[in-house]
């Protein structure tokens, strides 16, 4: 397979095999509508197989940072119109990603009365409030019932992105956020049906993407989780719990006929995430993550060598929106600015130069 070849991903052909990871940029204000910067940066990068979104919010009360999007509002879906219609424009496709943010956030940033995850064990660490840093707090624990409601907040979510014309959404199950945190031990100490076993500590995301898939289509939806990250106070140091929980998850999902599965991991060739590849059985996202950005020749061996199908990068996507060009062509890159990945403003979103324009 070639880095660079069409694929079918659920119900859409890709032009090419390189995804735009979701990115947190912050960059849609205090009222979390993405405005014309937006617009403009996932239409620059429309040349991509597939864009994902940064994680949007299905409810106020899961939003985890300042700037961030959400998919609530009239308002907020009449802005994710504008991009989709921007990026379609370009001969783009783009995925949402929906992301309950959990117990990473804090009721400065909500505006509500708590923060929700499946157990009152707060995060470690401190949340950017707009009132500056502060102690992550002890999240509400969530009752079955409150978790039910919770379920359909994702698939509100789900209709109000597809009906603004996105191609689909991907549900975020990594990185320590609320769907995480009900698949890591760490994070989960429930005695209810999603607690316990780690076949009850999947059962709760089981029922979200199945229920998603039922609003929307199962060719409209892919799932990301991030076995074994170690980030946002979820370690899963246990390697046998960790293969029996995500084999439970993946063996529960795959027969759904999603439109992909991602799997964020520091070794895409290494037997954790062949075996969920292989349990899978569906077209396969790899992303090495934050520690290891993703260069050109790791992409295009991660697929000639059959280890995935699809491979999502950030950094080099952040500072190239002509990514794929570059690739094809072995040109050079322009080096990411981390200091602008976070917060508003055009410096560093949408000014980064295109081989034309160099």
């Amino acid at each position: 397979m070639d880095l660079f070849s069409p694929v079918q991903l659920g119900d859409l052909e890709l032009a090419n095999r390189v995804v735009m990871a979701p990115l947190t940029r912050m960059r849609s204000g205090a009222e979390g509508v993405p405005g014309d910067l937006v617009v403009e940066h996932y239409a620059q990068r429309a040349g991509l197989g597939l864009i994902i979104t940064e994680g949007t919010y299905p409810s106020h009360e899961s939003r985890s940072y300042p700037g961030q999007p959400g998919i609530v509002t009239d308002e907020q879906a009449a802005g994710w119109a504008r991009v989709a219609d921007a990026v379609h424009a370009r001969g783009g496709k783009v995925f949402m990603q929906v992301m309950n943010g959990g117990r990473v956030s804090h009721t400065a940033i909500t505006g509500t009365e708590r923060i929700v995850a499946p157990s009152a064990i707060a995060v470690p660490g401190e949340a950017h409030t707009p009132q500056g840093k502060l102690p992550y707090p002890v999240p509400h624990a969530l009752t079955t019932e409150e978790a039910v409601a919770v379920k359909a907040e994702f698939v509100a979510a789900a209709r109000r992105a597809v009906d603004a014309g996105l191609d689909g959404v991907e549900l975020h199950a990594a990185n320590g956020y609320l769907l995480h945190e009900f698949l890591g031990a760490d994070s989960n100490t429930r005695t209810d049906v999603y607690g316990g076993s780690p076949e009850a500590r999947a059962r709760f995301v089981v029922e979200v993407v199945t229920e998603v898939v039922a609003e929307v289509g199962a060719g409209r939806v892919g799932v990301r989780i991030s076995p074994q990250h170690g980030v946002q106070g979820i370690q899963e140091a246990d390697t046998a719990d960790v293969e029996a929980t995500y084999g439970a998850l993946v063996d529960a999902v795959a027969p759904l006929g999603l439109a992909y599965l991602s799997v964020l991991h520091r070794e895409p060739a290494g037997e954790l995430v062949q075996d969920l590849r292989r349990r899978f059985g569906g077209t396969f996202m790899v992303n090495t993550g934050f520690a290891t950005p993703t260069e050109r020749d790791e992409a295009i061996s991660y697929v000639a060598d059959g280890l995935a199908d699809v491979v999502a990068v950030g950094r080099a996507v952040i500072a190239n929106p002509d990514l794929v060009e570059r690739w094809v062509g072995g040109h050079p890159e322009n080096t990411p600015d981390a200091s602008t990945f976070y917060g508003p403003g055009a410096k560093g979103y949408v000014d980064y130069p295109t081989l034309a324009q160099v």
